[in-house]
């Protein structure tokens, strides 16, 4: 099994929703971010991998802007469509750490992604939240959290699914259900 394809055995945590407007996709991104500062907070060098998978429209770039702004990120968070990666510097309890968003729609060939230097974008305190992992085609590392969004049948419904594939994974995914409990 390749890095990048969903594995083969059962998520250690699963999470589901059906969103009806933007604004409750935007809740769930909100306790997504809540639940990774948590982490944060708790393992600061700590580093999440998170796939966002779905169809063209399907809602991936809109989820994670709202999970980077859900994080305290004020700016205008950018599709990298054209970049392939966007940083955005993050504090979480007075500790630094950076969201790498990438988006590899563009990509030919998974050479690209291995030539651009981005790996080491893995290694670094935060979380890499990647758009269209199946053209890295087996050349990223294993997934933390894998998130599935579906377009619904109106313009801002979609259902959307984390699935956790790592202890760490897990622990962020149940977090989001006591989050949504308390709230």
């Amino acid at each position: 099994m390749t890095g990048n394809q969903t594995p083969q055995a059962s998520p250690k945590a699963s999470l589901k929703q059906y969103c009806r407007q933007e604004a409750e996709t935007a809740s769930l991104a909100q306790r997504l971010a809540a639940s990774i500062q948590e982490n944060m907070e708790h393992s600061p060098k700590s580093h999440l991998n998170i796939s966002l998978v779905g169809d063209l429209g399907a809602g991936k770039t809109t989820f994670a802007r709202h999970l980077i702004q859900g994080l305290g990120y004020e700016g205008k968070v950018k599709s990298p469509t054209y970049t392939l990666c966007e940083p955005y510097e993050l504090r979480s309890n007075q500790q630094a750490f950076i969201a790498h968003h990438f988006d590899l729609y563009r990509m030919r060939d998974p050479l690209e992604w291995q030539e651009a230097g981005f790996a080491e974008y893995f290694d670094v305190p935060g979380f890499c939240l990647i758009e269209w992992p199946e053209k890295a085609e087996g050349t990223l590392p294993t997934f933390d959290i894998q998130i599935t969004l579906r377009a619904g049948a109106e313009e801002n419904e979609r259902a959307i699914e984390l699935n956790a594939f790592s202890e760490q994974g897990k622990k962020v995914v149940e977090r989001i259900s006591a989050i949504q409990a308390n709230s």
